[in-house]
């Protein structure tokens, strides 16, 4: 039979299901058991796919039936095929339910990814079939990003408290440090950094990109300051040796410990100040039932310790 003699309509995803269940059990009887079917069954349906395709799959001459060439390379486009559909029912049967194909979410960029990975596999394994969109922000433009209703849900400092349109829940508190590379001459500096110490060297500062909600510089005590709208980018220029600046302690942890910054004494930077995040969405958006859960799975998180990366592979490592 060739290619062109098929009839893609005539195969069934329950033979692409048999076909699945024999090559991956090793055997017709295994792949029966597993299915709760004969095994007259499963071989007359890997037959009847076999005549369909115009292929053998199993070469039958040995104790076992191995997957032939044409087979090994059919098995992975079967999988995929039955995935799909699977999950195709999945979104279906959730969209009857009046559950969203996607939730939207604004993260500002000083929020711990490590939360944001932690509750967004928990997401997958509770919604599999709502696809999560994930925006990044700095201050106001992640919260402009909720209130213009680009996003759904966000992750928010202080400046959202503004927008009485917000409902917000308590999501972190970060810890803010500042900081430079060892080579620059504040972290040479002996004593605490008084403000006419800090004045006369280059402050990098995050800047804001709202146009309604903007926050006022808090922790600007130079007179030369250096605006950057990217907290990645600042984080490497602080590297560089660039200028000096604060940064959120989790984010610098590794870098702090491995000496490639050092945190700077000063009086004007309170070590036990933290800077509160926020889980925000409009208080009149009707939230659906996948949002709903993110919002307060990520609110649970507000107590969680924030690890650095570098601690997390650590941890995998002495796991395996």
């Amino acid at each position: 039979m060739s290619s062109k003699d098929l009839d893609i309509e005539t195969l069934s995803i329950d033979q692409l299901q048999v076909f699945m269940a024999a090559a991956e059990h090793g055997s017709f009887s295994a792949a029966a058991r597993a299915l709760g079917r004969t095994q007259s069954l499963i071989s007359y349906a890997v037959q009847r796919l076999e005549e369909q395709v115009g292929l053998v799959l199993f070469d039958r001459a040995g104790y076992r039936p191995r997957l032939t060439e044409a087979g090994q390379a059919l098995l992975p486009r079967a999988r995929r095929i039955v995935g799909e559909v699977s999950a195709f029912h999945a979104l279906s049967r959730g969209l009857s339910a009046g559950v969203e194909a996607e939730v939207c979410i604004t993260v500002d960029a000083m929020y711990p990814m490590c939360l944001l990975l932690r509750a967004l596999l928990d997401f997958r394994d509770r919604w599999p079939a709502v696809s999560p969109r994930v925006l990044v922000g700095n201050m106001g433009a992640a919260v402009e990003q909720v209130l213009d209703g680009h996003s759904l849900l966000g992750l928010v400092n202080p400046v959202a408290t503004q927008a009485p349109e917000l409902e917000l829940r308590p999501a972190a508190f970060i810890t803010m440090v500042p900081v430079a590379a060892p080579h620059h001459p504040l972290a040479r500096h002996e004593g605490e950094l008084l403000t006419e110490d800090l004045r006369d060297h280059v402050q990098l500062v995050l800047t804001d990109r709202a146009t309604r909600l903007s926050q006022p510089d808090r922790g600007v005590f130079s007179s030369q300051t250096w605006r950057l709208n990217d907290l990645g980018a600042k984080h490497s220029m602080l590297l560089a040796g660039l200028g000096w600046g604060g940064m959120p302690e989790h984010m610098v942890r590794d870098d702090l410990t491995a000496g490639r910054l050092v945190q700077l004494p000063s009086p004007y930077w309170d070590p036990h100040r933290t800077l509160p995040m926020s889980v925000a969405y409009r208080r009149d958006a009707r939230l659906g039932p996948a949002a709903q859960w993110l919002a307060t799975h990520l609110s649970s998180l507000v107590d969680e310790a924030v690890p650095t990366p570098g601690a997390q592979r650590v941890q995998k490592h002495a796991a395996a």
